[in-house]
């Protein structure tokens, strides 16, 4: 690549240019909505769970025309009628639900390449899918470990690498959204969970590597690290104690909403808003790592 003066810009030196102009005649509307548009295919891990299916819905609204919801079968199952009103809202885009374990190298490649068959080019990955176990750590067998290390972080990186490698040949690049966790950042209070603590900080300093590597083929790779928030898997009286302190630990008193989730993901997904965003994170906690 030629040497660039400080100030100046070829285009043809990189797959990620800056956005080009709103048209001239284009309204404050149409710039809001522009701003903030999301186009092409979208692929997501752990697709039937809670967090997923809120910003896949998310995404849609704002122009999403394409959608794979990966996860394990049981999983599609208990979600069926969630991912149908999917496909009765948004009649004109193409929703696919397809079983899929992230810890599975080749069903992954082989998922990918189907669901790139079916909605052509892949723009856009979320890695929803996700285990967490609460043990001592002088207590955790290794198997366990082993399990939420395979899920978290190695399948991460298995979805990664099989939707980036369809992304690089396409040419066209594409936005990678790792989802990671405040546990990645801090330990936990009250609760133990080395394992999913140091997985989840292992996705954090993958998304470092992955944009540092695959930026030159109009890669952004980012992350959002939720923390707690209200869904299925924090339900149920024998975590009301816990749920009690992690409030209180809180500057908003509260678990955060699903839908609180969506904002970051429609940004970092966005053609335009989040275009000059990579290699970052997004730390959706009401606050919670201040204290």
């Amino acid at each position: 690549m030629p040497w660039i003066q400080l100030g100046e810009f070829d285009p043809a030196s990189t797959l990620t240019p800056p956005p080009a102009a709103f048209p001239e005649n284009s309204t404050a509307e149409q710039r809001a909505s522009m701003r903030f548009g999301v186009s092409g295919n979208a692929v997501f891990t752990g697709g039937a769970g809670a967090l997923a299916l809120a910003s896949a819905r998310a995404l849609l609204e704002h122009g999403l025309s394409g959608l794979a919801l990966l996860d394990l079968p049981a999983a599609l199952e208990k979600g069926k009628s969630d991912i149908d009103s999917l496909r009765t809202d948004f009649p004109t885009a193409k929703v696919l639900a397809e079983s899929c374990d992230v810890t599975d190298a080749d069903g992954m490649r082989e998922v990918a390449q189907k669901v790139r068959y079916q909605l052509g080019d892949l723009n856009i990955l979320c890695c929803f899918a996700g285990m967490v176990n609460c043990i001592a750590s002088e207590d955790i067998a290794i198997e366990q470990w082993r399990r939420v290390m395979d899920v978290n972080t190695t399948g991460s990186w298995i979805a990664a690498q099989a939707v980036g490698k369809h992304m690089i040949s396409s040419g066209r690049g594409g936005k990678i959204v790792l989802i990671a966790s405040i546990s990645g950042h801090r330990v936990n209070y009250p609760q133990p969970q080395i394992a999913y603590n140091v997985s989840k900080a292992a996705v954090l300093h993958m998304r470092r590597n992955l944009a540092a590597e695959w930026t030159r083929y109009g890669i952004r790779v980012n992350s959002i690290s939720p923390g707690y928030m209200d869904t299925v898997l924090n339900e149920g009286e024998d975590l009301a104690p816990w749920r009690q302190i992690w409030a209180e630990r809180n500057p908003m008193r509260r678990m955060g909403s699903p839908q609180e989730m969506t904002g970051p993901v429609v940004f970092l997904c966005s053609d335009i808003g989040g275009s000059y965003v990579n290699g970052a994170d997004i730390v959706v906690d009401g606050g919670g790592l201040v204290f």
